[in-house]
């Protein structure tokens, strides 16, 4: 063998070490444990959390709705372990509850679900009424409707009225509950009620609070109401969401939940607040209409495994080591299905791409799986997924020695390249457009497109000119109206336009001549 066929080994092998290499920083990045200060241990109970009776599989919308009595054993049982109360926020299907929460030695904060259906809402404080009469032991306050200003299903004066039915027929204080803001919209609430209940979720807010901020923009507003009011105050829901969308600044993620729930709690205990932290477990169901951060605000999962945001270690991606193996075999195949390499440039690029796929594929399939809600989102990521496997053998081969059987391969990637490309540049179009008309529950995909726009990047196939100009027109124009709208301190957002620049300077080299 000539020194020439030898000289692409060495860097060849320099390129796979360096990209196993990125892999495992890639992943190991995302999922390395953070040690913090805890917030709740076995003999440091928290005050109160959010809790529903759903099961993973089921839901409020559930026809009917059957509670099952051994989950909500099972849940006030590892909420006692770490709380010293519970609050809901219905009566439907918690017959049992109070029971068990005596059971376990917890108090509860118990909730009527007020809405724009009068009858169901009087169905909703009969019950409180009764429930709280017959466990005065148990429900230490009731709270009369939650977020209904913020719906606008009543009006001020018919919540009043109803806040008053319950005070005149049960010992215990009343409240009512909803955003902060609507407190002070609605100040003829407060007369009415025996303590505020306001909800400080930084994330939430009109102008997002990033992590770094959030905890001072909760103590900033519980200061203005404490001065605003000669009321007793009850921060009703704060929390963080540990998966999702970037807003501004505010990034969801576990770490960034365990440190705004174990940073509010520290400040709440040095001054004395009274507080109920939302919420207890991940509610999936609640993705259908929110997204992905809807369904993960809870403090376990919702296979009631501990996230670790109370107390230990915690880290962003648990399962890190299986999405790292994933990586390691998909950079295997990469490099499997392009064989032998030709050339310097070859064996530089060839590890390269098996690295890419390596973190952006594999961070798609695991963005899918946290995000993706009904089976079309399912079908698609899966679409996507098939899309990416295509374009990677297309680069892998091309970037081999074409011979035999690869060749034949390739020839027929290569006849079909077009499609892959407007494929594709269809897929990031149509993201594009749902991110700039309708992004508030939409995460960034950026890594579904890595693959893609860099190897029709720096490899143009050749398609059909208009229908891939038109492409790279709408993608390109969507770059700086979602920056606008997302500001330009998110992250994910200048992602995004990253990887969407790349994509239209791809779609516009593989327009046919």
């Amino acid at each position: 063998m000539s020194a020439t066929a030898r000289s692409p080994v060495l860097p060849y092998l320099l390129a796979c070490l360096l990209g196993v290499c990125a892999i495992a920083g890639f992943w190991y990045g995302l999922g390395q444990p953070v040690i913090l200060p805890d917030a709740a241990t076995p003999t440091h109970k928290l005050q109160c959390a959010s809790y529903t009776p759903f099961d993973k599989d089921q839901s409020p919308f559930d026809q009917p709705f059957v509670p099952r009595v051994e989950r909500m054993d099972a849940d006030l049982a590892l909420l006692a372990t770490r709380f010293e109360c519970v609050r809901t926020y219905s009566q439907a299907g918690l017959e049992a509850l109070p029971q068990l929460a005596r059971k376990h030695g917890l108090k509860m904060m118990s909730g009527a679900w007020v809405s724009s259906n009068a009858v169901e809402t009087q169905k909703e404080v009969d019950a409180l009424i009764a429930n709280a009469n017959a466990n005065p032991d148990v429900i230490s306050a009731v709270i009369v409707g939650n977020e209904t200003l913020l719906r606008k299903e009543i009006t001020a004066p018919q919540l009043v009225k109803l806040i008053t039915q319950v005070k005149s027929q049960i010992k215990q204080p009343v409240t009512y509950a909803d955003v902060w803001e609507f407190w002070l919209q609605h100040p003829e609430i407060a007369p009415a009620v025996d303590f505020l209940t306001i909800h400080l979720l930084p994330y939430w807010e009109d102008d997002p609070a990033g992590i770094d901020q959030a905890v001072n923009h909760v103590a900033q507003v519980r200061e203005e109401f404490g001065s605003k009011f000669d009321k007793d105050i009850l921060i009703g829901e704060t929390g963080w969401p540990s998966e999702g969308r970037q807003r501004e600044t505010a990034l969801p993620s576990r770490v960034n939940e365990a440190k705004f729930i174990r940073g509010f709690v520290t400040l709440a205990e040095q001054n004395g607040w009274k507080y109920n932290l939302i919420e207890a477990f991940d509610q999936p169901w609640k993705r259908a209409s929110e997204g992905a951060v809807g369904g993960y605000w809870g403090l376990f999962d919702a296979d009631r495994q501990d996230k670790g945001i109370l107390a230990g270690p915690v880290t962003n991606l648990p399962h890190w080591p299986a999405w790292l193996g994933l990586g390691i075999a998909l950079f295997a195949a990469t490099l499997l299905i392009g064989g032998r390499v030709r050339n310097t440039r070859s064996a530089l690029l060839l590890p390269a791409l098996g690295a890419v796929a390596g973190c952006s594929l594999v961070a798609w399939a695991e963005l899918a799986s946290v995000t993706s809600r009904f089976a079309e989102e399912w079908t698609w990521a899966g679409l996507l997924i098939v899309l990416n496997l295509i374009v990677l053998a297309h680069g892998a081969l091309a970037l081999g020695q074409q011979q035999g059987l690869r060749k034949r391969l390739l020839n027929v990637l290569e006849r079909h390249a077009g499609c892959w490309i407007a494929a594709a540049g269809f897929a990031g179009a149509v993201m594009m457009l749902g991110l700039v008309f309708e992004p508030r529950y939409r995460s960034f995909p950026s890594a579904a497109l890595v693959l893609p726009a860099l190897v029709y990047l720096l490899r143009p196939a050749s398609g059909p000119r208009r229908e891939l100009s038109l492409l790279a027109v709408i993608i390109g124009a969507g770059i700086p109206l979602q920056l606008y709208r997302e500001g330009l301190n998110n992250q994910q957002a200048w992602v995004w336009a990253l990887v969407s620049v790349l994509m239209v300077i791809a779609l516009w080299r593989s327009r046919r001549q």
